[in-house]
């Protein structure tokens, strides 16, 4: 079954949401970074989540980046997505792992760790970026989302990101949920919806029940006159390059160019969000060296 994001709004436009199965997507990336159970639930909830807020963004040039940076020994989860819901990432160390949580389930905060903050950076392009920042709330990533959302963009906002991995290390289900209540929304509106989100779960039981993401919205907002605005395909998408490589190359300056050049041996580097090789030749690297000149 495809991926699927669908944004809408409900009650006459006092509440956005975005609903989103992500399973493929996250699959997708777990499988390119080889990660560790552990830290394939912490990568594959912030893979979501930056779907789910790059599917918020209005311009097709427009990009987020969401960053966690907690000390512990994920050493850091980057993901960066646009308005196609097209997302890319990496994390810092795949392997991170921890034995399950009280709860029974995996240790993401364990492993993201609660001495750091959340960046959330918005280029919307301007001369810089938007970036917004908040202490880390439990390591979670769902909760710290929406104490971000609440927080510094004052706006009230539930999070869900849920990821279950399989005996097999392969993502079972993936999904996620923004829902945000817009200024003057009626406050027992959103008692209403706490209580249904709760009657609904984790968003992958859900799944494991059958329910989709059309499902998962009609569960929350069945009588509240759902509006449908955009229904996509969240992907896992990288725009890497030999040229935007080279680009990065560039940005090491003449004089360490001078050095690999004159080692007289291939230099390849690989992307961070994809693991793909680009390769440059001695002569590659003195007609870079050249154009510079």
């Amino acid at each position: 079954m495809k991926d699927k994001l669908i944004k809408a709004v409900a009650k006459e436009g006092q509440v956005r949401v975005i609903v989103a199965t992500t399973t493929n997507l996250v699959n997708e990336g777990v499988k390119l970074h080889n990660c560790a159970p552990t830290a394939a639930a912490a990568f594959g909830r912030m893979l979501t989540a930056g779907s789910l807020m790059g599917s918020m963004l209005k311009s097709e040039k427009d990009a987020v980046t969401l960053k966690i940076l907690g000390g512990g020994s994920a050493k850091g989860v980057v993901v960066t997505s646009h308005s196609n819901a097209g997302v890319k990432g990496y994390i810092g160390n795949p392997s991170a792992d921890l034995p399950p949580n009280d709860l029974g389930k995996l240790d993401v905060s364990g492993i993201i760790g609660k001495e750091g903050n959340l960046f959330v950076i918005r280029d919307m392009g301007l001369k810089e970026p938007y970036i917004g920042q908040v202490p880390i709330y439990t390591g979670e990533i769902g909760d710290d989302l929406a104490y971000y959302f609440t927080v510094s963009e004052q706006v009230p906002t539930a999070v869900g990101l849920g990821v279950l991995v399989d005996r097999d290390l392969s993502i079972k289900y993936a999904g996620g949920l923004i829902i945000q209540m817009m200024p003057g929304a009626d406050e027992m509106l959103a008692d209403l919806i706490t209580f249904r989100l709760q009657d609904l779960g984790s968003i992958t039981k859900a799944m494991s029940e059958g329910k989709d993401a059309e499902d998962i919205l009609n569960f929350l907002f069945d009588d509240m006159e759902i509006k449908i605005l955009d229904t996509m395909e969240p992907t896992y998408k990288c725009d890497c390059s030999k040229e935007r490589v080279e680009r990065a190359l560039i940005s090491l300056g003449r004089e360490q160019l001078k050095e690999i050049r004159d080692e007289n041996k291939t230099e390849e580097l690989k992307c961070h969000f994809c693991n793909k090789s680009y390769k440059f030749t001695p002569e590659e690297i003195d007609e870079i060296l050249k154009e510079l000149n």
